[in-house]
């Protein structure tokens, strides 16, 4: 059954509009005049991710990054995400991979999707995993004091249709409009000065409950970025990560989508007119928001719903890349995963996410050792100093 992805929303929510509007002194005539500009914005902005295709996506050499200029710097930040080659040898990255594939041959019974033929795996524990986490740091995070995080892995075979990651923003759905600390985030936006928003500022992240329905499989913890570590060659059209590179644009347009509704809705053109657009607060609905197991998901942008994101042009696939490559992507990067893999060999990547040092984060690695050494994975396989401090290991352990 498709996702009713406009609609269903508790009229309550006609509230929260109205209480966000009225926490911003003229909130209608600076929503509305940020909101014609960003439209302006991305007219311009999506036509040059359009054009630039995976060339818009930045790339540095790990051995590169402690001598990266400023404006790299910042064009990174801009993008929100970044490929990182060299961090793992090809050889070793291989080696972790054929390791996987022998442990889920040996364990057929292990949980995955699609039941049929398994090739995401509801795994965390293995001794691959254990090893990618823990034997190198991952780039793009807090490096200080960096921490991981158990998560899965995927070996896609060819062929097969993948439709179960269309473009989405993780982390929280009406959680950034409804919980008081996350709104923080991106309170320049909602006050119309949407320039001045930093999707890096820290503020209000730390405290930001980005589940506040207890939905399952929700993640907890604080991510700066998401990434994963490929094991194995996979380029564009082979089943890889596409991305919305503009963190900036992105965000602004989705937070102030819900306060305007479109006057036409049968002319896709006529959709792009900033003229065909209306302050609204007086609708529950948060386009891309939508009711999901007692709670609500989203973000989910569609080109219906959205299509001042032309998504169909600007979801652009992350460049080729080779075993010991990283990709990674800011938490409120819109991205998907291809639905066509037309390669001839696996496209294999593991997550591993990196999360900075913060009480919340500290709390949950804490528990997350104490559930490693319970039985589901060998200590001894946490094989260096910073790996067991990303880990959440106590300092006895190590």
């Amino acid at each position: 059954m498709e996702t009713d992805l406009n609609g269903g929303m508790p009229p309550r929510f006609v509230d929260l509009k109205q209480e966000i509007a009225s926490s911003y002194p003229d909130f209608e005539q600076r929503a509305t005049k940020a909101w014609n500009e960003i439209l302006g914005a991305l007219e311009e902005v999506t036509k040059n991710i359009a054009e630039g295709g995976s060339e818009s996506i930045a790339q540095v050499n790990f051995s590169q990054l402690d001598s990266l200029t400023p404006s790299k710097i910042e064009m990174i930040k801009r993008k929100g995400c970044v490929v990182i080659r060299d961090v793992v040898d090809d050889a070793e990255a291989r080696g972790w991979k054929d390791a996987l594939e022998e442990f889920i041959k040996s364990n057929p019974d292990v949980e995955g999707v699609p039941a049929d033929n398994k090739q995401f795996f509801q795994l965390f524990w293995t001794k691959s995993q254990v090893l990618a986490r823990s034997g190198r740091t991952p780039e793009g995070v807090d490096l200080s004091t960096p921490l991981s995080y158990a998560d899965r892995f995927r070996i896609r075979r060819p062929g097969i249709r993948w439709d179960v990651h269309p473009p989405h923003v993780d982390g929280g759905a009406i959680e950034r409009w409804q919980d008081e600390h996350f709104r923080m985030c991106f309170a320049d936006i909602l006050s119309g000065d949407w320039r001045a928003h930093d999707p890096y500022d820290l503020e209000g992240r730390l405290n930001a409950r980005s589940s506040l329905y207890g939905r399952p499989n929700q993640s907890t913890v604080f991510r700066t970025f998401q990434g994963w570590l490929a094991l194995s060659e996979t380029a564009p059209t082979q089943g890889t990560l596409k991305v919305f590179p503009d963190v900036l644009m992105s965000n602004a347009y989705l937070i102030l989508r819900p306060f305007f509704r479109p006057r036409v809705t049968e002319d896709p053109k006529a959709l792009l007119d900033p003229e065909n657009w209306a302050f609204d607060i007086a609708t529950p609905e948060f386009p891309g928001i939508f009711p999901r197991d007692g709670g609500f998901a989203g973000p989910r942008p569609t080109p219906a719903l959205h299509p001042h994101l032309r998504l169909e042009q600007t979801m652009i696939s992350v460049p080729a890349v080779k075993p010991g490559d990283m990709v990674f992507w800011h938490c409120d990067v819109i991205h998907s995963v291809e639905e066509e893999h037309t390669g001839k060999e696996d496209s294999a990547v593991m997550y591993i996410p990196a999360v900075p040092s913060t009480p919340q984060n500290e709390a949950y690695v804490k528990r997350q050792f104490d559930d490693f050494v319970k039985g589901v994975g060998r200590p001894e396989d946490v094989v260096n100093l910073l790996g067991r401090r990303a880990m959440g290991a106590p300092v006895e352990v190590m």
